[in-house]
């Protein structure tokens, strides 16, 4: 693990931790998981598998702390680890793929898909759910699958442009 890769971790997982503590819960007290697009960029970045976990406990941690649901606390953690070892599998495979602003639109589409239900089901499991699942999914989970695609693409393309101007140039390795 690269400490400028970790430090730059850190700032993502902050950023991602201010936006997470201001976003309102919503319908059943659940809110629109911005951290998610911040962790992914952090996942594009890094690359490794061990890097993926401390990232997951960091950002299941964090999010753990500022959730607004009641009992969300286990299946935040839960979400995030699940959620982070399918989005390193996927960037493995497209890795290689010619269009990366797309993939990456892909990846962050589906681990917002992943994670919302992994949350909504290990949730659902644990505590139960203020609504039914369908609704909390439709509601919540795919309008911040949207969103976090954009966010993800934007935050990625700042990141790597500040990296390419400090000529840390570590998005090709």
């Amino acid at each position: 693990m690269n400490l400028r890769k970790n430090i730059l971790t850190a700032l993502l997982l902050a950023i991602g931790f201010i936006l997470h503590q201001l976003t309102p819960g919503l319908l059943g007290s659940m809110k629109f998981d911005f951290m998610l697009a911040f962790i992914f960029v952090a996942l594009f970045i890094s690359k490794d598998f061990q890097s993926t976990i401390v990232a997951a406990l960091l950002g299941g941690i964090i999010t753990a702390m500022t959730t607004t649901f009641p009992g969300g606390q286990i299946p935040n953690i839960i979400d995030k680890l699940v959620t982070c070892i399918a989005v390193y599998i996927m960037i493995k495979i497209l890795d290689s793929f010619k269009y990366k602003q797309i993939s990456i639109g892909i990846i962050a589409f589906l681990g917002t898909i992943i994670s919302g239900s992994t949350f909504l089901y290990s949730a659902l499991i644990i505590v139960g759910l203020p609504a039914p699942f369908t609704v909390l999914f439709l509601a919540i989970v795919l309008p911040t699958a949207i969103a976090n695609t954009f966010i993800t693409i934007v935050v990625y393309n700042a990141v790597k442009l500040a990296m390419k101007a400090t000529r840390m140039n570590y998005l090709n390795q």
